[in-house]
């Protein structure tokens, strides 16, 4: 089944083709790199690495506006609910969550987590096995070494969404460490470029990650496609 994945600028995608619209961390409002707005996104499900603004960003709008399901880590999925959202689901981290097109797995990932409205919660990464492909969201993660084990709960890893942009998350040189731990067939790069202090250059990480071997790295633009291969 084909699995397109969408880059909205930032951390923020959308997958189509696999048998539902899912969206990543929608921060589209106030997103000076936002290919989309708010208003205009299908959504059945909406995923959250964390609740910082520039990752919670729009998920209540959005739900409220489609009815979609809001899955999060159990602190963050509390707040989603209590503001009216309607279908929440709330895992930890190690959880699996089933859907009819597929299951999403939250797993560890190394940074901080406050939403704007307060509420304290662990980060995390987002494994999402969608359209018979498994696609790695690693959130704002800083480099550590169990990433490799992530990666080895028994699917190869389709394509990893890995930050690079430094200062809130890990740098592009870490990232290519990141990659050689989770050996992903393909990567995009992400949380870059969106604000001074994430500016970092994409194509010289692309250029480290294929000359090692590592993986192949494909440089989007915010509202380019992928198609997982």
């Amino acid at each position: 089944m084909p699995a397109d994945v969408r880059w909205l600028g930032h951390s923020a995608f959308h997958l189509s083709g696999g048998g539902a619209d899912v969206l990543v961390d929608p921060w589209l409002t106030g997103n000076p790199k936002a290919a989309a707005t708010a208003d205009e996104l299908p959504a059945d499900v909406i995923l959250l690495t964390h609740g910082h603004g520039d990752h919670l960003g729009d998920t209540v709008d959005i739900a409220k506006r489609t009815g979609a399901t809001v899955l999060a880590i159990v602190e963050l999925a509390a707040e989603i609910e209590a503001a009216g959202v309607a279908d929440v689901r709330n895992p930890n981290l190690g959880g699996t969550v089933q859907f009819d097109w597929g299951w999403v797995k939250l797993v560890p990932a190394w940074h901080t987590a406050v939403s704007p409205s307060g509420t304290a919660h662990m980060p995390a990464g987002l494994l999402i096995h969608y359209g018979g492909h498994l696609i790695y969201h690693l959130g704002d993660t800083a480099l550590f070494s169990d990433l490799k084990l992530v990666a080895r709960r028994g699917d190869k890893v389709d394509l990893a969404l890995v930050p690079i942009g430094g200062h809130f998350t890990m740098d592009r040189f870490d990232a290519v460490t990141a990659v050689e731990l989770i050996s992903p067939a393909q990567v995009i790069p992400i949380h870059y470029g969106t604000f001074p202090p994430v500016e970092t250059d994409a194509q010289a990480f692309k250029h480290d990650v294929q000359d090692a071997g590592f993986s192949q790295v494909y440089v989007l633009e915010p509202g380019d496609t992928h198609h997982v291969k």
